[in-house]
């Protein structure tokens, strides 16, 4: 048997939560799991597109989308509790680790770099956006786990460091941004 696609359940711009509860579909959880979705996705097109220096990088991408699709579950359904503190500590970890890799910055960069660098500082950015809407969704209708914020704000710290490793890998010098 075939899964149906398409359910029309959103024609007229509502869609049901986990619940079963009708919202539109601007409501600030759906915007909420929409952008953690659109980080997702991008990280998938970002793994598909690293460069041969960066394949390794697969693995942590992997592990990340894995992560956000917990997140997903955690915001969908309140008795979910899939992020744990012990995920931000090894967000923590790994950051730590490869900061150790990559040379010292003394000041702000510039975005951008080689191909699998400059679509992880988007995913930063993507990061930033999604943990933004979880808090305006957290301070005005919906309570988050404490948990779930930290790992979303380490989350785009540590994509920052993945893509200063991942331009490092592939020889290229970060940009100081000056002013």
């Amino acid at each position: 048997m075939t899964i149906k696609i398409y359910t029309k359940v959103g024609d007229k711009g509502q869609t049901k939560q986990v619940t079963g509860h009708m919202v539109p579909k601007y409501d600030l959880q759906i915007e909420t799991l929409g952008q953690i979705d659109e980080l997702e996705s991008w990280l998938g097109v970002t793994c598909v597109s690293l460069s041969n220096a960066n394949k390794g990088l697969a693995t942590e991408i992997r592990y990340l989308q894995r992560k956000l699709y917990e997140l997903q579950a955690d915001i969908a359904v309140n008795r979910s509790h899939n992020i744990q503190d012990r995920d931000t500590m090894m967000l923590e970890e790994k950051i730590d680790r490869l900061n150790n890799k990559v040379p010292e910055i003394k000041g702000f960069i510039l975005p951008g770099g080689k191909q699998t660098g400059a679509n992880l500082q988007y995913a930063r950015t993507l990061a930033r956006r999604a943990e933004r809407t979880a808090i305006r969704l957290n301070d005005t209708q919906q309570p988050l786990d404490e948990a779930e914020l930290k790992f979303m704000n380490r989350l785009s710290d540590f994509l920052f460091i993945l893509a200063r490793y991942a331009n490092f890998t592939d020889g290229y010098e970060d940009v100081r941004a000056k002013f």
